[in-house]
């Protein structure tokens, strides 16, 4: 039994867009081009990423009476002897 090529090749053609990710860590570029980049491995590419992740952080918006009560919660929660914070 012989497949329909082309619709498989319109098929993969129609998703080849967006069925990848771009990968956070791992840099698919050659050696070349990564070694002008700076030639920074895994660990220190991580490393900036999760300073950039801080530095550009926005808590999201949080009603006035919601972190009312949120706080309430864990000052009662600390004098009943719940478990301290690290």
């Amino acid at each position: 039994m012989r497949r329909n090529t082309r619709r498989g090749a319109r098929h993969t053609s129609a998703r080849y867009e967006n069925a990848f990710y771009a990968p956070m860590l791992s840099d698919w570029r050659n050696f070349e081009s990564w070694e002008a980049a700076g030639s920074q491995n895994a660990t220190q590419r991580a490393n900036g990423l999760y300073k950039r992740i801080l530095a550009e952080f926005e808590p999201p918006p949080l009603d006035p009476a919601i972190c009312e009560e949120l706080d309430d919660f864990v000052a009662r929660r600390k004098h009943e002897g719940g478990v301290a914070a690290a």
